[in-house]
């Protein structure tokens, strides 16, 4: 409703009734119920999944087996049902707190969205410290919306939220996943990494990067991460696919890079201390975000050939050039010459011979010397064998 009365597309729509889950199931062939916090129904319709939602009430309604909080006020189930209203004032923000009914064609607002609509208002509904300690991804959402819409935060809903942002630790690191991706792949990822900033959430999603911003004397990650946020921003807009893989590398890239130079300090060889470092804060960040491995492995498919495509061996630049990972990996690359980190005629050399055909590729190759060809530019001169 909120997209609708912006005249936005939605891209999905809420589907809430009275019935409760087991009523829904019962209406329904093709349902099933899901979640433990949040009991609702998947009902399919051929390849579809519509998501519905029984009415629910406040978690303090009543004392019950289906409501559960902890001591600092998380929720952690919450399966109270009750009526339209009191669902609609449980929810997080006024603005998605919006009923259209299908019958009456009728908006109905209980909790003042349409005015925080009209005034560019992202709105707590109740109190925010309460809200943020019930479900602390809250504070996630509503910077979210504020970047989404290019709304404001109201000014007392975002008060408590520096002081409550530790408190993301305490939601599942796999959950934290889900949000994150919601954070940065909406298409206003740049906006949204500020707003994390300002309101002291990056930090808690991401420890080891925050460290590396703090510092004023090194301005790599500043550079590094805005130009890969801007690049899947533009990405987004221009419907094309944009990897989660590609998020984290850059997210972490300063981190890794850093360990991997106190390695080689340590006698360690550059792509083996490359390949520890990256293991290591890898595993240090899914204490925070839960990785699936299928986007883990990628990224450091991404940080393991920047070294492979700085060198440009002759033999390995065409095998390269079919790497699954080769556009991710050549991308980063090109964001690191923008900052300086590698010279920039060595991303214009790769985007170069992708622009060739096979034979000039070959070419080209072979142009480089044995040993391979750090840094960047054609260079010309007599072939040389090499024993392998």
């Amino acid at each position: 409703m909120r997209d609708l009365m912006l005249g936005r597309e939605p891209k999905d729509f809420d589907v809430v009734t009275n019935a409760t889950p087991e009523q829904v199931r019962g209406l329904f062939r093709r349902a099933r119920l899901v979640g433990r916090r949040f009991l609702i129904a998947h009902v399919r319709f051929g390849r579809e999944v519509i998501e519905v939602t029984t009415y629910r009430a406040s978690p303090g309604a009543a004392t019950s087996v289906h409501s559960e909080l902890t001591d600092s006020g998380r929720l952690l189930r919450d399966n109270v049902f009750g009526s339209r209203e009191e669902d609609a004032l449980r929810r997080d923000l006024t603005i998605n707190a919006l009923y259209l009914d299908v019958r009456a064609n009728e908006v109905i607002d209980y909790a003042g969205g349409v005015e925080d609509l009209n005034a560019g208002l992202v709105r707590v509904i109740g109190d925010p410290e309460t809200r943020y300690r019930e479900d602390p991804v809250r504070m996630l959402r509503a910077v979210r919306f504020a970047a989404r819409l290019g709304f404001r935060i109201e000014t007392q809903s975002a008060a408590p939220i520096r002081a409550l942002a530790d408190q993301i630790n305490e939601v599942p690191a796999a959950r934290l996943f889900d949000e994150v991706i919601k954070l940065f792949h909406g298409g206003q990822a740049l906006q949204t990494f500020e707003l994390l900033r300002h309101y002291g959430l990056f930090s808690p999603l991401f420890p080891a990067a925050a460290e590396m911003l703090a510092e004023q004397d090194d301005d790599n990650l500043r550079m590094l991460l805005p130009g890969a946020l801007a690049s899947t921003d533009a990405r987004v807009q221009a419907g094309k696919p944009v990897t989660p893989a590609f998020l984290f590398a850059a997210a972490l890239w300063e981190p890794v890079r850093r360990a991997a130079k106190r390695r080689e300090e340590h006698g360690m060889a550059p792509i083996q201390a490359l390949q520890d470092a990256g293991q290591q804060i890898i595993t240090e960040q899914q204490q925070f975000i839960a990785v699936p491995r299928r986007f883990s492995i990628p990224v450091r498919e991404i940080w393991d050939l920047q070294p492979r495509l700085e060198q440009r061996h002759p033999r390995r630049v065409l095998p390269l050039l079919e790497h699954r990972r080769f556009r991710a990996a050549y991308d980063f690359l090109v964001l690191r010459s923008e900052i300086g980190e590698v010279d920039p005629s060595l991303a214009r050399w790769w985007t170069e011979i992708q622009e060739d055909n096979q034979e000039q590729r070959v070419a080209r190759a072979t142009e480089l010397p044995a040993g391979g060809g750090g840094g960047g530019g054609r260079r010309r001169g007599r072939r040389r064998r090499r024993r392998d």
